[in-house]
């Protein structure tokens, strides 16, 4: 999302205190570690600075990385549309995950010209009973769809994005079959409140939108994100290293939200930056600095100096 500051789900207690310094060991616990063979990382509020710039010393950190046989995927709840601020490092292998887990795209042909390798869409279906139940349970409730080319919203949907709407239309016409894009795969929904708490509001929406869609949130404001069922960032990366026939113990993930709280409970080793939602850190291994100080290239310069 564009917007990215604040979250919300917990699971376990993290193995390192909550302080801004690394551990001295990669897994934050001094257990032996398993050489990491991918890097997954988050993007706003994570690996970009909040001016959303990549700084040089992570330029360097990343291609460091590749160069050294790590491969480095970006996870991130931004559309592909939104990717040109990281398409000129995703080296070799060219791909990001986008949607918080609803595809995996190419970036090789740069801003505009993506392509989409994999898929994983929100059935029209399960899309309009969400919309229905969250509308029952948490009356104002405001919906905007993305598609995999498509963005449309409802006219009073407030403006929180880089770009204006396709069609500006109830949500129940969006989702509709002979809706706008009616051939195009929805990835997600954004459902926004104008008065609820955002942890309230998800909270609320997860027990009323039930198994129709994974609910989730990457906005400090009660902006909520609905994906297809068991659509999320863990389950999506854990496919892309089951090809690539890593195991979840050589990955090294990084985020700072609670749509990256399942990512970060499935790697092997964690880090949550030190700007993240409390919920995050409970879910990591480990914690490092905040975005703006390059947390995430501390860790991999710390990765590349203890490799034999």
């Amino acid at each position: 999302m564009h917007e990215n500051d604040r979250v919300t789900s917990a699971t376990r207690q993290p193995e390192t205190p909550a302080s801004p310094k690394l551990s001295s060991s990669l897994n934050g616990g001094g257990a032996s570690v398993v050489p990491p063979r991918l890097i997954a990382t988050d993007l706003d509020g994570t690996l970009l600075w909040d001016d959303k710039s990549v700084s040089p010393r992570t330029v360097a950190a990343l291609a460091a990385a590749e160069e050294a046989g790590i491969e480095v995927f970006f996870v991130t709840g931004r559309p592909a549309r939104w990717m040109d601020v990281v398409s000129d490092h995703v080296h070799g292998h060219g791909l990001a995950i986008c949607g918080n887990g609803a595809a995996v795209v190419d970036l090789h042909g740069g801003p505009g010209a993506h392509r989409f390798v994999k898929v994983r869409e929100l059935a029209r279906e399960n899309a309009l009973d969400a919309v229905r139940l969250l509308r029952d349970a948490a009356p104002g409730t405001l919906y905007a769809v993305e598609q995999t080319y498509g963005f449309h919203q409802e006219p009073a949907y407030p403006k929180l994005h880089m770009e204006a709407p396709d069609r500006l239309l109830p949500a129940e016409k969006i989702l509709a079959a002979d809706g706008p894009g009616g051939d195009e795969p929805v990835l997600k929904i954004l459902a926004y409140h104008p008065d609820l708490d955002p942890d309230a509001f998800l909270t609320l929406a997860r027990l009323a939108v039930g198994d129709r869609a994974n609910v989730t949130r990457s906005s400090p404001s009660a902006l909520l994100e609905l994906s297809g069922p068991g659509v999320s960032k863990a389950s999506t990366l854990a496919l892309c290293c089951a090809e690539r026939g890593i195991s979840h113990e050589e990955v090294v993930a990084f985020g700072d939200m609670p749509n990256d709280v399942e990512m970060l409970t499935w790697a092997g080793t964690s880090y949550a930056m030190g700007n993240a939602h409390p919920d995050v850190i409970a879910a990591a291994s480990g914690r490092t600095v905040a975005n703006n100080e390059d947390g995430v290239a501390v860790v991999i310069e710390q990765i590349l100096a203890e490799r034999p």
